[in-house]
């Protein structure tokens, strides 16, 4: 499989129970989500690629407003059933502005490693000096030991990194470190979980709170020792998180954020 061959569209298999849609994070595409595929196929399963990403790496990222719309207006056309939504990272941050902008009816909602209170700092400074290494292969190859990527997704994981525009995602990681909270959360009346790996940085972890505080029905929770692509770090666990949330309670291993129930 190569970045450009994995779908956007996953029919259920049998009688569907609803549309599950992932958002992919910064550096991967729609392909990340493949394990969780594989296993929800009950499901119909919507992956889209953000401009500048996947099989569209040769478009230009305008905006995390301009893909939240994008995807709001792929679920209109093509999604069946109830639709949930599950978004990590990049996907995290662009989930949550589609929940504040579009009154689509999305039932329930996942949002794992958004940092929404800005990433300054060492992490900030790191993130500078990896833009300068953007089109070096070595770089690739330790961000995926970095992120304990299994081998089988260790090769692709490399080559989409160096098919990915350095301007693209100079432009793409200004937005997400810049971190800030999208109006019209408030307006979201579907359940909303906010997760964090417990071993990822302060920022992520320390912005739980606030995204659970500005939604009506949203809760969060750390996921103990995981790390920021936990969907691939234990699939088993995010599956059956993701299953367990769609159907209205949280998983018995995720460590609830002290003041976010409500």
């Amino acid at each position: 499989m190569s970045a450009l061959q994995f779908p956007v569209l996953h029919p259920a298999h049998g009688t569907s129970r609803g549309c599950v849609v992932f958002l992919h994070g910064g550096n991967v595409a729609n392909w990340m989500w493949q394990r969780q595929v594989e296993d929800l196929t009950d499901y119909q399963v919507i992956t889209p690629d953000f401009p500048g990403f996947g099989a569209r790496t040769a478009e230009s990222w305008i905006g995390l407003d301009h893909a939240a719309d994008e995807v709001a207006e792929l679920i209109r056309t093509e999604a069946e059933g109830p639709v949930h939504l599950v978004g990590l990272s990049l996907g995290a941050v662009v989930a949550l502005r589609l929940l504040a902008r579009n009154p689509l009816p999305v039932t329930s909602a996942i949002v794992s490693g958004a940092a929404v209170l800005g990433i300054s700092g060492v992490t900030g400074a790191v993130a500078g000096l990896q833009l300068r290494c953007w089109d070096q292969p070595w770089f690739w190859h330790l961000q995926a030991r970095a992120f304990r990527l299994p081998a089988d997704s260790y090769h692709l994981y490399v080559e989409h990194g160096l098919s990915i525009d350095s301007s693209n995602a100079r432009r793409m990681l200004a937005e997400v470190y810049a971190g800030g909270l999208p109006t019209g959360l408030a307006g979201y009346s579907g359940r909303l979980l906010a997760l964090a790996g417990s071993r990822e940085p302060r920022a992520v972890i320390g912005s739980l709170t606030a995204i659970a505080d500005a939604a009506p029905e949203g809760v969060a929770a750390t996921v103990p020792g995981m790390h920021h692509v936990w969907n691939v770090e234990d699939t088993q666990l995010f599956n059956e998180v993701v299953r367990q949330w769609i159907n209205g309670s949280m998983h018995a291993r995720l460590t609830a954020v002290a003041g976010s129930e409500k």
